[in-house]
């Protein structure tokens, strides 16, 4: 099975020498995540799962990596948030098998925080900034952001980014674990790219098994997501989430 170039513009996709590169392509929006967007994603990383001639992920969105969700878009996602193209996305990544490596330049907002939690190797740019924004938003961290981070970063750090909600820059998201190591913004990819290239070239199931292991936990991150996604529908209809959603479109001047 072989990726075939994604038609959409919102997602490009390339594929060399083992290695498949996804670019988010909303430059004009700072590649917030669309219904449209989650879907391309998932269909993509699942069929990367199904074929052997892709051995790394690199994913990375050019300036910005992302600014989170487009929440003129997500609030009008349907039904169950685990059902929802956002929560398929969610599953894809946890259900896949093989590494994933981000490259974060710019903005890295909510989703584009804690989904580096799920990547296996994570370079930022000297001016990457991440928040995690749950909590302004009037709602929980979501992708087993509450499990994962305070392992990565100790629960002291961890609470301070997720309940404070406020941005933080490149040397606190590698404090944190979040991420390897800093580089220039023109270095970047280059050296995103040098390293994935590396991984293909290892020997592809002791690659796969090594990350397996290396991904496993006490409670695994689907019942993590689970009972976050729990919690999150809930509150998504809440007055507070709406109306703090609402607050920033309208500020924005996008409602």
């Amino acid at each position: 099975m072989t990726i075939q170039p994604s038609q959409t513009t919102q997602l490009l996709t390339s594929q060399d020498n083992g290695v498949l590169t996804l670019q988010l392509n909303r430059p004009e929006k700072k590649n917030a995540l669309t219904k449209a967007l989650y879907t391309e994603l998932a269909e993509a990383f699942r069929a990367a799962a199904a074929d052997d001639a892709i051995h790394v992920v690199l994913i990375h969105g050019g300036d910005d990596f992302s600014a989170g969700n487009d929440l003129k878009d997500f609030l009008g996602q349907p039904g169950d948030f685990l059902t929802s193209p956002a929560g398929s996305f969610l599953l894809a990544i946890t259900e896949f098998n093989k590494p994933i490596i981000a490259a974060v330049d710019g903005y890295a907002v909510g989703i584009g925080t804690t989904l580096l939690l799920h990547c296996d190797l994570v370079y930022c740019s000297e001016r990457a900034t991440f928040m995690l924004p749950f909590i302004n938003l009037g709602l929980v961290p979501e992708f087993a952001a509450t499990l994962l981070l305070p392992q990565t970063a100790g629960y002291h750090l961890a609470a301070e980014l997720l309940l404070l909600g406020e941005p933080f820059d490149a040397n606190t998201a590698v404090r944190a674990g979040l991420v390897n190591a800093v580089f220039d913004s023109d270095q970047l990819l280059d050296h995103a790219r040098d390293i994935a290239q590396k991984l293909a070239d290892k020997p592809v199931e002791a690659l796969r098994q090594t990350r397996t292991l290396l991904r496993t936990v006490p409670e695994s991150i689907q019942d993590r997501i689970i009972r976050e996604a729990n919690i999150f529908t809930t509150l998504l209809d809440s007055d507070d989430a709406v109306a703090a959603m609402e607050a920033i479109l309208n500020k924005s001047g996008k409602s």
